[in-house]
């Protein structure tokens, strides 16, 4: 398994827009180029982290390539539209081979907004 990690900040008031978005770009990504997913996190200082699983680098490296582009614009306006900052190029901030998973998948527990 292969992951790739990202971040980026939102404009204050369009957290709830970019979730929805991620949430919907996620769904698209993983019927189209065959990854498993992602998390979505948010650190500390409201930055949000998302960790994506993939098959393999090869699978992940075909999408990143055509920059996972999907079949819905609305939901990549929406987007693009809630982003105040991304790093350089948007560029995975980490890709990794996983090694060992000890991950317990459990239904996630919602907390406050």
């Amino acid at each position: 398994m292969f992951v790739a990690v990202y971040w980026w900040r939102v404009h204050p008031g369009k957290e709830d827009q970019f979730r929805a978005a991620w949430r919907r770009g996620t769904d698209l990504i993983r019927a189209k180029y065959g990854s498993y997913g992602s998390r979505l996190h948010r650190d500390e200082d409201g930055r949000f982290v998302g960790y994506a699983e993939w098959p393999d680098e090869a699978t992940w490296r075909a999408a990143f390539d055509r920059k996972m582009v999907y079949d819905d614009p609305e939901a990549r306006a929406a987007f693009v539209d809630a982003i105040a900052e991304v790093p350089a190029d948007a560029d995975p901030i980490f890709t990794m081979t996983v090694t060992d998973d000890l991950l317990v998948r459990h239904p996630l527990e919602q907390g406050p907004e």
